[in-house]
C-alpha cells in the first residue's frame, strides 16, 4: 500500500496532481438544455470520460477517479435507475479492449451488494483483464458513498480488533486507511467537481482531507481535454504547506 505519508512529501515537489478525483455532475441538466431524456445526457457523460482518461498520461496524472453512481443516487427514479445499470453494463462490454489497449487499470470501489449479478460478474472481469496495466490508474466509483465507505471499514476494524489481530490501542489515523476501498491508492491531490455545484456530495471524504478543490461551471458532457489539463496546470502553481508554514 502507498504509504500516505511519503506520497505528501513528494508530492509536495509535484509539477502537477499525481491524483486527480471528479465528480461527474450535470448529465441531467445537459440533456434537459437540450429537450432530450436525462438519459440522453448519462450517454453523452460516458463518452466523454474515454477523452479525460486518455489525457491523463499527457499531463502526468497516474491515478484518475471518478464518482459515477452514489449510495444516494438509488433515491431517483427506477427508469433513470434502470437506465444508469443498463448503461454502465453496456458501457463496461463496449470499453474493455479500448480500456485494456491503452494501458489503463480499472478499479471499482463501493458496496457491490446492490448491484445485479451480471454488472458485477463484468466489472470483476473487467478488473481481473486490466491488473498488470499501469499506465493509467482509472477507479470507478460505483454505489459508492464517503460515509458508507467509512462505516464499512470500521465495521471491518472492529471485527479484527474483536478477534485480536489488532490491538485497540495500536489504532491510528493510519490504520482505518488500510480498510478503506481505497487502501491500494494514493489520496486524491485535486478533486474537480463540474456542473457549477460547491459541494463534495460524500465522496472520498477520509482520502480528500488535504486536496485541493476545483468547482468549475462545465456541464460533464461539456468538459473538455483542454479544461482538464488547465485545472491540472493550474494546481501546480498552488501552495500545499499541509498545516504548516512556509520558510
Amino acid at each position: 500500500m502507498p504509504n500516505r505519508k511519503d506520497h505528501t512529501i513528494a508530492d509536495a515537489e509535484h509539477i502537477g496532481p499525481r491524483h486527480v478525483a471528479i465528480i461527474m455532475d450535470g448529465n441531467g441538466r445537459w440533456a434537459t438544455q437540450r429537450g432530450r431524456p436525462r438519459l440522453f445526457g448519462h450517454r453523452a457523460g460516458a463518452k466523454r470520460v474515454r477523452e479525460i482518461v486518455e489525457t491523463c498520461p499527457d499531463i502526468g496524472v497516474e491515478y484518475l477517479t471518478i464518482f459515477a453512481f452514489s449510495t444516494e443516487n438509488w433515491k431517483r427514479t427506477q427508469v433513470e435507475v434502470a437506465g444508469l445499470m443498463s448503461l454502465f453494463r453496456r458501457y463496461i462490454i463496449k470499453e474493455t479492449r479500448a480500456v485494456h489497449s491503452f494501458g489503463a487499470r480499472v478499479r471499482f470501489i463501493g458496496d457491490r451488494v446492490q448491484l445485479d449479478k451480471k454488472l458485477i460478474a463484468l466489472m470483476d472481469e473487467l478488473e481481473t483483464l486490466t491488473e498488470n496495466n499501469t499506465r493509467v490508474h482509472l477507479t470507478v466509483a460505483l454505489n459508492y458513498g464517503g460515509r458508507d465507505e467509512v462505516a464499512r471499514a470500521t465495521r471491518r476494524l472492529a471485527e479484527d480488533v474483536a478477534a485480536g489481530k489488532l490491538r485497540p490501542q495500536d489504532v491510528t489515523e493510519e490504520t482505518l486507511p488500510t480498510y478503506l476501498d481505497t487502501c491500494v491508492l494514493p489520496d486524491p491531490d485535486l478533486v474537480i467537481r463540474t456542473s457549477g455545484e460547491a459541494r463534495i456530495s460524500n465522496f472520498l471524504l477520509w482520502q480528500s482531507a488535504y486536496a485541493e478543490y476545483e468547482f468549475v461551471d462545465t456541464l460533464w458532457p461539456d468538459f473538455s481535454r483542454k479544461e482538464f489539463t488547465s485545472l491540472c496546470r493550474s494546481y501546480g502553481i498552488r501552495d500545499r504547506r499541509y498545516g504548516g508554514v512556509k520558510r
